[in-house]
């Protein structure tokens, strides 16, 4: 059994020696968007009574399907409902919400008196064309199996096809968002951002900027303390965001790597935060290509990884290392009882002997003249995956398989699944992306897979399960035998290998007050803090 300590130096002699030019192969680490200076290039800094947020999302659209996320997580926008911390469903633009004993009517009242931002009244009929615009584009509402959305006095009244228990659920995602009718142009184009949340949008410079300011005056005795104008910049580099923070030219900074985080940890001007997520990285496999469509190839894949090792030299957080895909942060989902991953190089390579795949005097494994070579896909909105990439890459050649690791945009992953191009792809799952991790899972793991799940891959065992999950609320105990399934048939067959789990490591400005981390990453939380 290999002692941690040298699974961690394996792992880092392994980034080591993967040459740069071999492990990037796409971009440079000077990606789109990203600045190296102390402030980001074209961007004038901020006055001191503007609070300024950086993350490495840039805006490609203001369609709510686009970069909605941004606009909800700036508090500018409202959903029909919200979520705590637990992901318990809370009250948003609607104040109740209900469903018929056959769960085939949704009924959801809303809240009275309110306005967008541009003074007009918040209407049942304005959320009503908004919702039946998300159900008309691609997005998470296609799940619920809708029939109809309609209007009874104060309520929305939607009716299924099918019983979909998430439903209110699907209603807290971005992409289901309220905007005024001013947003659109007569072809039902967004051209502006009118909400209603605590801000309102003050000015937009796309992709990378826009800021905000407070959309009505405070009513409680800290009003003069509260923040009352902020500003989001998107910074590819996290060394970047490191230098705004320990500047004092960012207040709160978020998706940083290990070497930032050791940077602040000491730092004079800002505090971490941190957070463990319902995120996993983790590779997504083509099963449907020559190569993968065996399962003996994907566990020997899997058997390589070097996790502990990853989490431990790479991440600086031993905590990470996926045992299996759910983190033990999905209380719920999490089976302490499944048999954890484990790494085996030696039982690798027996499995892909078994498979037909043998050792060339190169050390890469041929079968029937054709040389196990595959591309590995990532990207550097979130800064861990090409260093990790790089780790896959080394990993895997120790056992007999040649990557080229191909870093781009997070769009090539999708792209790539649509196309039936992609072979591998590394990617940070979010399954709390809705809180109900079942509208993400069908996404993901439905019959014809998903752009950041399966993919050439189905099981009848997992699609009943999840169906029958989101089907009802009742019997406890079937529930959780649906969702052991769910973990136990994944783990097997494995259309995609966890490599870590996820930790949310956030910079906060000592001049702030009152920030925290929201595990459902809806919200940067901005209308509760203060000035320090």
């Amino acid at each position: 059994m290999r002692q941690p300590a040298d699974v961690a130096s394996r792992t880092r002699r392994a980034v080591l020696a993967v040459p740069a030019a071999a492990a990037i192969s796409a971009l440079p680490w000077h990606a789109a968007g990203a600045h190296d200076g102390a402030h980001p290039q074209g961007i004038a800094a901020a006055g001191k009574d503007v609070l300024t947020v950086v993350g490495p999302w840039e805006m490609t659209g203001l369609d709510p399907s686009r970069a909605g996320y941004m606009f909800a997580r700036m508090e500018v926008v409202e959903t029909l409902l919200d979520v705590d911390d637990r992901g318990r469903l809370l009250a948003g633009l609607a104040t109740a919400w209900g469903a018929s004993v056959d769960g085939l009517q949704w009924r959801f009242t809303l809240r009275g008196g309110r306005r967008y931002h541009d003074g007009s009244a918040l209407t049942p009929a304005s959320v009503l064309a908004c919702l039946r615009r998300a159900h008309a584009r691609p997005g998470v509402l296609q799940l619920a199996g809708i029939r109809s959305m309609a209007l009874d006095a104060n309520d929305i009244v939607i009716l299924l096809h099918r019983p979909f228990a998430p439903l209110p659920y699907l209603l807290t995602h971005y992409s289901t968002q309220i905007l005024a009718p001013a947003s659109f142009d007569a072809r039902g184009n967004v051209v502006a951002i009118v909400g209603s949340g605590p801000f309102r949008i003050a000015s937009m410079s796309l992709p990378q900027q826009f800021d905000v300011e407070r959309a009505a005056g405070d009513a409680d005795g800290h009003a003069g303390l509260r923040v009352r104008k902020a500003r989001y910049i998107s910074v590819a580099r996290s060394e970047t965001r490191t230098l705004l923070v320990r500047s004092g030219q960012a207040d709160l900074a978020f998706s940083l790597d290990p070497p930032s985080i050791r940077a602040l940890q000491r730092s004079p001007k800002a505090v971490l935060m941190s957070a463990m997520l319902p995120r996993t990285t983790f590779v997504k496999l083509n099963a449907g290509h020559p190569f993968l469509a065996d399962v003996r190839v994907r566990r020997a894949i899997a058997l390589c990884v070097e996790r502990d090792g990853i989490a431990r030299a790479l991440l600086r957080d031993p905590g990470l290392a996926a045992t299996q895909l759910f983190p033990r942060s999905m209380t719920a989902w999490h089976d302490s009882a499944l048999p954890p991953l484990r790494t085996d190089p030696d039982a690798a390579r027996r499995l892909l002997a078994e498979a037909g795949w043998h050792a060339a005097a190169d050390g890469i494994r041929r079968r029937n003249g054709q040389r196990l070579e595959l591309s590995l896909t990532t990207f550097v909105d979130r800064p861990e995956l090409p260093v990790i990439a790089a780790a896959l890459q080394e990993e895997m050649r120790q056992v007999g398989i040649a990557v080229r690791v191909v870093i781009g945009n997070s769009s090539d992953i999708p792209a790539g699944h649509r196309s039936g191009t992609l072979q591998m792809g590394l990617v940070a799952r979010n399954f709390g992306n809705v809180p109900d991790p079942v509208a993400t899972l069908l996404q993901d793991f439905g019959p014809d897979g998903g752009d950041w799940g399966a993919m050439g891959w189905h099981s009848a065992d997992v699609a009943g399960a999840l169906g029958r999950l989101a089907s009802t609320q009742g019997d406890p105990a079937g529930r959780r035998a649906d969702r052991a399934r769910v973990a136990a048939v994944l783990q097997a067959e494995l259309p995609v290998i966890p490599v870590v789990w996820y930790r949310q490591v956030c910079a906060a400005s000592r001049r702030i007050a009152g920030a925290d981390i929201d595990p459902y990453e809806r919200s940067y939380r901005i209308s509760r803090l203060t000035w320090a």
